[in-house]
């Protein structure tokens, strides 16, 4: 009931607006909450038949049909409904939208959220590939006939019994506003059988086989994503109000215990922080293999003893950090004709001579370096509205695949494809992706065990290795002080071992160690993906760009007067963004960033690969 009043009283955090082909404006208002569910899959082959009809006549289901009496009306308005089932948007679009909805209103957990979408995506493109003459399913292999209205009906009772059953029991509210998607269709919630060949029992048997599967696939998913490795984390927990740290030992992370303890969309917590997803490298990949310790060797793990730690990655941090102060004049240029465009792995980029789309060079895009410091931190931080990165980057491939420019053709060659089959297509391989990114990155995060830089950055002020830079830690008053953000809002030179990030008081830090960053995996793998199946490493045309509108920035006290236009040419000049952003954060490192990314590289290229097979009919 606690949970059902906060969502009749949030608001979206961002909307956007159209400002052009590969633009967007977002508006920033209050946060919503938002989780991961997850879903899982079974392999179930199930015999071949023609898809019968039912006979009876459909449901009437206007939208805004109303739920049966004593079952929580869906929050949903009038106008998020008309944006979900716009008329462009396909059947398999329409219920990624409601599950991307559906995160918002759950805790944030990005693991789940990333085997929610992979199960979802799943579900719907095995459903589809039973009709497909080519296609075999990954978890579920029926052969049908039927027409384009029945493939449709069978996904939607697919898609609408996984979320259900993933959500409504979380959100009871949320199991209505599934209801009514089909409701709205003229189709019945209530017909839930799995015998028989109408594409109603079709959709639901494949949708059954998943989550039946979820049982055994290592995510714990019965004792709601409950640690069964027996971690315990080797320090005490920081009170981050209370100067200092003496941890056990610096070189593992160390749990925070907040006065009054938020997930970072808004949901109270209590208690020290507990290791979200410890258990996640257990769980059952799409395209990996483990060969050795890891799935994909992240390098070395960074410790204090290496001195680059004190040399170079905490004082990168803290200059971020200073650069943040909207009191500085700093410029900078964010055109993608001076940024973007590294080496994987680095930080060597020196953005792209023209647009290979235009053959123009870029145009310059001088920006306040506070603000866009400030802009990416919290943009990238939830994602849109507070999917977390596997949903922001689901936001993102929606937004490619409604521009007018791509032609929907896979790799860019051969027939331009019927918007279901792109869809289902595509959410299959980035979700795959983002699942075997979550499975990867939490693999080396639960092994590793790294401190988070609120951690580092304590411990070396007591150590006094720290080193004086002009703006950033200087000796005042015959003490090192750091120019950094206070919990109140606000910059301030301060005692460093006071030190905190970039972040509200109620978050500070995530809920997990910081080697690898998450960020970085999922945004360089879903980058992979989309280079595949779009044919181009660029956006379409050759450039897409986010303005976050005046008023933007709510963690620091002072906000962005004017608009800061992200700009992007490719994709993974996107996710390399959303990587450095946990540094601008003051949350993650740089080896935590790079070695994200190009475990996510891989992860991503393997994911497409294989289901490309799937699209073939090879399989694995």
């Amino acid at each position: 009931m606690k949970q059902m009043k906060q969502m009749k009283q949030m608001k979206p955090s961002f909307t956007f607006m159209h400002s052009g082909p590969g633009r967007r404006v977002w508006l920033r208002s209050l946060r919503q909450v938002a989780l991961g569910v997850a879903l899982t899959v079974t392999l179930t082959a199930c015999p071949a038949a023609p898809i019968t009809d039912t006979g009876a006549p459909p449901i009437p289901g206007p939208a805004g049909v109303k739920a049966s009496p004593g079952t929580p009306p869906c929050p949903l308005t009038p106008a998020a409904w008309a944006a979900i089932e716009a008329p462009g948007n396909s059947a398999a679009r329409v219920w990624d939208e409601l599950a991307l909805d559906a995160i918002r209103n759950v805790l944030p957990q990005p693991a789940a959220h990333a085997r929610t979408l992979f199960h979802l995506s799943a579900a719907m493109y095995d459903t589809w590939a039973a009709f497909d003459p080519t296609a075999r399913g990954v978890f579920v292999q029926e052969t049908h006939q039927g027409t384009p209205a029945q493939v449709e009906q069978a996904l939607n009772h697919a898609a609408h019994r996984v979320l259900r059953a993933r959500y409504a029991g979380v959100v009871p509210a949320l199991g209505t506003c599934f209801d009514d998607r089909l409701r709205h269709l003229g189709l019945d919630p209530a017909d839930t059988g799995t015998q028989g060949n109408t594409p109603a029992a079709t959709g639901n048997r494949v949708a059954q086989a998943i989550l039946d599967a979820a049982r055994t696939d290592g995510a714990n998913e019965a004792q709601g994503y409950a640690d069964n490795t027996g971690y315990r984390a080797v320090n005490g927990p920081l009170r981050p109000e209370i100067p200092g740290a003496t941890p056990s030992n610096p070189d593992h992370w160390q749990p925070l215990l907040l006065k009054e303890p938020f997930t970072q969309n808004g949901i109270p917590l209590s208690g020290p922080q507990p290791f979200m997803g410890p258990q996640w490298g257990n769980v059952k990949p799409f395209a990996m293999t483990r060969s050795g310790r890891f799935y994909h060797d992240p390098g070395p793990v960074p410790t204090l003893a290496d001195p680059l730690m004190a040399a170079r990655w905490v004082p990168e941090l803290l200059r971020r950090q200073a650069q943040l102060d909207p009191a500085r004049p700093d410029m900078t240029d964010l055109s993608p004709a001076v940024t973007g465009n590294n080496s994987l792995g680095t930080n060597d980029g020196r953005g792209h001579p023209v647009n290979p789309v235009t053959g123009q060079p870029y145009a310059p895009n001088p920006t306040k370096l506070a603000d866009y410091g400030r802009v990416i931190a919290e943009f990238w931080a939830d994602g849109p509205r507070a999917e977390t990165p596997p949903g922001h980057w689901n936001v993102l491939a929606n937004a490619v695949s409604d521009d007018a420019r791509l032609p929907h053709r896979l790799g860019g060659h051969g027939p331009a494809l019927p918007r279901l089959e792109w869809d289902v297509k595509l959410y299959l391989a980035l979700n795959a992706a983002m699942h075997d990114a979550a499975i990867a990155a939490w693999d080396v995060k639960r092994q590793s065990d790294t401190a988070r830089p609120i951690t580092l950055v304590r411990v070396l002020a007591a150590r006094q290795a720290l080193r004086d830079e002009a703006g950033v830690a200087e000796e005042r008053g015959g003490k090192l002080l750091v120019r950094s953000f206070n919990a109140a809002g606000g910059f301030s030179w301060r005692d460093p071992a006071e030190w905190i990030p970039y972040q509200t008081a109620v978050f500070v830090s995530p809920a997990f160690p910081g080697f690898v960053s998450g960020h970085s995996t999922f945004s360089r793998a879903a980058a992979s993906v989309l280079t595949d199946l779009t044919g181009s490493a660029f956006f379409p045309g050759g450039l897409y760009e986010m303005t976050a509108a005046p008023g933007f920035i709510r963690t620091d006290s002072t906000t962005n007067a004017a608009p800061v236009r992200l700009q992007w040419a490719t994709y993974a000049d996107a996710a390399d963004q959303a990587g450095q952003s946990r540094i601008w954060g003051g949350i993650h490192i740089e080896p935590d960033d790079l070695a994200g990314r190009r475990i996510g590289h891989v992860v991503g290229l393997d994911a497409v690969a294989l289901a490309r097979r799937y699209f073939t009919g090879q399989g694995p």
